[in-house]
């Protein structure tokens, strides 16, 4: 089926976020869709599968004009969307799940889950998408998960199917998998359209690659363009895709956990006596697949969780009965994981979002009363500073891109003096030219002598900033090792192969 995209435009208010969009998705192709934060891939995307209507222009399938306002408008028409966070049942079966909505009865309205399972196991094995669907969702790791998003959407006779940053949360050795499922559909006729922001990954995949900037179309381009061409299409300027940073010289370790141990409310322990050290003027990269216990590490670093075993000190000092306000007292910075949950506060305005940890520092308050000049100073330069997109400083920060969002939680912790900066995930969400600068100033942390630890599933970023990297499997670190080992041997580790049994497996 051939999608093919007119004249596109959605405004809201006086603010365009697509304007004259035009492309087309051939039957049978890859079209890869980059773009920087605020470009608008997520709100034309919405427009292709019904969630937003377009203020001008058309979509058309095979020729034939058609008008969705609802999700099942664009799934009765063969258009399926496998969102970035998936969409599934926890506690329902891969089958329930698959059904959900189009379920299979037998007598008197009774579910069927055997034809139910049976279908489900057709459908892997005519896509290639190895799945057991009596399997439990809660039990399966992260990329079958994603292969019963794509089921559930294959199940509806998708014949476009649009994958929203797909591989964010997947083993190198899961990606890998994806990929064959991808050229698989593609062989059988399904139309894909990828949205990702990891240039390594359109160039493996795509068979045309769309760029979006500012909401326009900005150019096509083959997958035998360079990267550093791509890059410069999406940001509209040269972009320096490797970090530029010395050998580090660390010093004295200055944060150092010991043992740490937390169990959740399940009563299971998540973080299993987990130790190591942050020395002053390295990066610690801490890798590993979403879910293995480093959220938990990360916030228990923090106060934010009270670990129930171990200690963590800052220059030898036990925080670990402190809470978040203590810990930042004590020189830590951080950005978390989840910005809009730890973050910010989405109804506050950009300008007091910038000074969240900071407003009871004399430079921003005197007594009871804040000094709102100091406090709109700040804001003006850090927006300049940090290219905060935003129409001005008070505007909601609920209201802005997740790239903008994430560039105010970065701004306002690199604002003030550290002596640890633990950072998770800190370019999630953020295009390719707000990476090369926030990983230049995590490295000109480094070198100020701070402590730095990264935590990130993105292995490109850990590759790049680390001077050790640790990795986590299952709520433990399995091994520490150099940024000189291998690709396929971290994500191997990552996936608890082999753990501690090599000798680059050791700390180092």
């Amino acid at each position: 089926m051939e999608l093919e995209i007119r004249g596109l435009t959605k405004r809201f208010g006086s603010f365009v976020a697509n304007d004259d969009i035009t492309l087309t998705i051939e039957p049978g192709e890859i079209h890869c869709l980059l773009g920087e934060n605020g470009a608008g891939k997520s709100t034309l995307m919405n427009m292709l599968y019904g969630l937003l209507e377009p203020s001008e222009g058309e979509i058309l399938l095979d020729g034939e004009p058609v008008h969705f306002t609802s999700p099942g408008d664009a799934i009765e028409a063969g258009i399926g969307m496998v969102h970035q966070h998936f969409m599934l049942v926890p506690v329902f079966s891969v089958a329930e799940n698959v059904m959900l909505g189009r379920e299979q009865t037998r007598g008197l309205g009774v579910l069927d889950r055997g034809k139910a399972a049976t279908l489900v196991r057709g459908l892997s094995e005519r896509y290639k998408l190895a799945v057991d669907p009596n399997a439990l969702v809660e039990e399966l790791p992260v990329g079958v998960q994603q292969r019963v998003e794509i089921l559930k959407a294959l199940a509806n006779e998708a014949k476009v199917l649009i994958l929203d940053e797909p591989t964010a949360v997947l083993t190198p050795q899961e990606i890998d998998e994806l990929m064959e499922i991808m050229r698989s559909l593609k062989a059988q006729g399904t139309s894909i359209v990828f949205i990702t922001h990891k240039l390594r990954e359109v160039k493996a995949i795509g068979d045309r690659i769309t760029v979006i900037r500012r909401g326009k179309v900005v150019g096509t381009a083959p997958p035998s363009a360079s990267e550093t061409e791509l890059a410069e299409m999406m940001v509209g300027r040269a972009v320096s895709l490797k970090v530029d940073k010395t050998v580090a010289e660390p010093g004295a370790p200055v944060l150092e956990a010991r043992g740490i141990t937390v169990v959740d409310a399940r009563g299971h322990a998540v973080v299993k006596s987990v130790s190591f050290e942050a020395r002053a003027g390295e990066v610690l990269g801490i890798a590993g697949v979403q879910g293995n216990g480093q959220t938990e590490l990360i916030k228990s670093l923090l106060g934010l969780v009270k670990p129930d075993a171990g200690q963590v000190l800052v220059d030898g000092k036990d925080i670990s009965s402190h809470g978040p306000r203590e810990s930042l007292a004590q020189g830590i910075g951080y950005i978390p994981e989840d910005r809009s949950h730890d973050g910010f506060v989405g109804g506050f305005s950009v300008r007091e979002n910038l000074v969240l940890d900071l407003y009871t520092h004399d430079e921003f308050s005197r007594g009871l009363a804040l000094r709102l000049d100091a406090i709109e100073k700040n804001a003006a330069a850090r927006i300049e500073e940090f290219d905060i997109r935003t129409e001005d400083m008070d505007t909601p920060v609920s209201s802005l891109s997740g790239g903008n969002q994430q560039k105010v939680v970065v701004a306002r912790e690199f604002s003030r003096s550290l002596k640890v900066l633990v950072a998770s995930q800190p370019t999630r969400g953020v295009d390719v030219g707000s990476i090369e600068f926030i990983h230049k100033r995590i490295i000109e942390e480094r070198d100020k002598g701070t402590a730095v630890i990264i935590v990130s599933t993105e292995l490109d970023e850990i590759f790049a900033l680390s001077d050790r990297i640790a990795v986590m499997y299952d709520g433990r670190i399995v091994g520490t090792v150099s940024p000189d080992i291998a690709r396929e041997e971290i994500g191997l580790m990552m996936a608890g192969a082999g753990r501690a049994t090599r000798k680059d497996a050791q700390d180092v």
